[in-house]
């Protein structure tokens, strides 16, 4: 398009120049120069400016790129840290726990010790030994669950903001990259 309006221009110009008279032939063609270097210039700031405006929309895409990766980034510190502060909560939670049932153990020994010390006959020592293990068992049994739930409730807390994390990478990793 701009070789055919170039086209027409020099046509337009050479007729005027030839219409001119030989003392005017100069002027006409120093205003054709003139005109010349106005459409060019003209030409050159249109091209300079769409090429600009391309560079700065793509330095802008570029810029909103990195700003959502660094936001990203924070959020999956932030994540890591609430991970790791559910994870030392609950395994203090647990090791109170712990703590707890073994003096709860110890206590129920102590307390069958004593028992058994103040027994006349085997028999009786029988009884209160079969009584205080099978006690002991149960008591086993249930703070262990205890503990296992406990142990399952931690994991679930701590892995929780990670699996959010992971859930949101997959999310925008799945949508198309905008324009």
């Amino acid at each position: 398009m701009a070789v055919a309006t170039e086209a027409k221009t020099n046509d337009a110009a050479k007729a005027v120049v030839a219409k001119k008279v030989p003392g005017e032939t100069a002027q006409a063609t120093a205003a054709y120069a003139r005109m010349l270097v106005d459409e060019s210039a003209s030409r050159t700031r249109a091209g300079t400016e769409k090429t600009m405006d391309q560079m700065n929309r793509a330095a802008g895409t570029v810029f909103k790129a990195a700003e959502e990766a660094a936001a990203f980034g924070r959020g999956n510190v932030e994540a890591f840290a609430k991970a790791t502060q559910a994870y030392v909560s609950g395994v203090q939670d647990l090791s109170r726990q712990t703590v707890a049932m073994v003096q709860g153990l110890t206590d129920q020994a102590l307390e069958g010790a004593k028992a058994l010390s103040g027994t006349r006959n085997l028999k009786e020592a029988a009884e209160i030994q079969a009584g205080l293990a099978r006690t002991a068992f149960e008591r086993a049994v249930s703070e262990t669950t205890k503990l296992q739930e406990t142990a399952l409730k931690v994991a679930e807390q701590s892995f929780a903001p990670l699996s959010a994390r992971v859930t949101l990478a997959v999310e925008k990793m799945g949508r198309p990259i905008a324009a």
